[in-house]
């Protein structure tokens, strides 16, 4: 316990204080992440997330120094409030508890089925979705924690949904997002309901390509499947979100750039509630 108090005091005084000196040159951009979850991350810095953190730390004069967190329902709790590192990337824009800033893009849930189907399903009210076998992402036994489970269940389409465990603990080729779009590849579902950056990015390797459709919002009051996505970092850290907002704005090309060359599906218009307008934030 004394040896802790002492490196961390060490490090404190290394630093100049408590926070680092955003703005001045050669300082280091700690950042969180999954050490095995691409398209996102991965310890090999493989991941779009790892690119985009490069990116702006490069446009900051910095360097990126990263701890690695498995993915998991306490992340944010277990990384960044912990003070493990001062930036998470890929956080929802206005997420509780901490302080995100603008968005550097926008995603959906998307229907992944295999190419030649008769007609791309792009809504949960497709009668051609009845008779299906889908593939969902759930978290533990719960199959009501994320947006697509809860549009099945509202219209009764449980009877032929098959559940992929998120947390699951994997290595990179057997990824639960990678398992459930190679499901949809090997024919063992029909058609899978996925986050849109793992499923553009695992359907555009397939072979042949999978068909990937941006879900359309119904009039069933479902949650929102399109969501608005930036980098979080603690309560009061404003200089550093400051500093982040006007790389991503220097940046915006080349993040885009990203983003497509790793299959991600972008949508644009108002993501309501996300970042700090009281009206919503725009994407596109």
């Amino acid at each position: 316990m004394a040896a802790s108090l002492l490196l961390a005091a060490v490090a404190w005084r290394a630093n100049g204080g408590l926070f680092p000196r955003w703005g001045a040159a050669g300082h280091t951009l700690r950042v969180c992440a999954d050490p095995d979850n691409l398209p996102f991350s991965n310890r090999a810095e493989g991941g779009f997330e790892n690119r985009i953190a490069q990116l702006i730390a490069h446009d900051m004069d910095a360097t990126v120094a990263y701890t690695w967190w498995p993915g998991q329902r306490s992340f944010l709790r277990s990384t960044l409030r912990a003070r493990r590192c001062d930036v998470v990337m890929g956080t929802a824009a206005g997420a509780e508890r901490v302080l995100t800033t603008d968005p550097y893009y926008c995603s959906s849930y998307v229907f992944v089925a295999r190419p030649g189907s008769r007609h791309p399903i792009a809504s949960f009210d497709d009668p051609a979705l009845r008779p299906l076998r889908i593939g969902v992402p759930v978290i533990g036994q719960d199959y009501n924690s994320l947006p697509p489970n809860v549009a099945l269940a509202h219209r009764g389409l449980v009877d032929h949904v098959v559940g992929f465990e998120l947390f699951a603990g994997s290595d990179a080729d057997t990824s639960p997002w990678y398992r459930l779009i190679d499901a949809v590849e090997r024919g063992d579902v029909d058609v899978a309901i996925a986050w849109g950056p793992p499923a553009g990015y695992f359907g555009q390797r397939a072979t042949p390509t999978l068909q990937v459709t941006p879900v359309v919002d119904s009039a069933h009051g479902d949650t929102p499947f399109a969501y608005a996505i930036a980098a979080a970092v603690r309560p009061g850290d404003t200089a550093l979100r400051s500093m982040l907002n006007r790389a991503l704005v220097h940046e915006h090309d080349a993040i885009t750039g990203i983003l497509r060359r790793y299959g991600v599906p972008l949508v644009h218009g108002t993501i309501p509630g996300a970042g700090e307008g009281k009206g919503g934030t725009q994407c596109g």
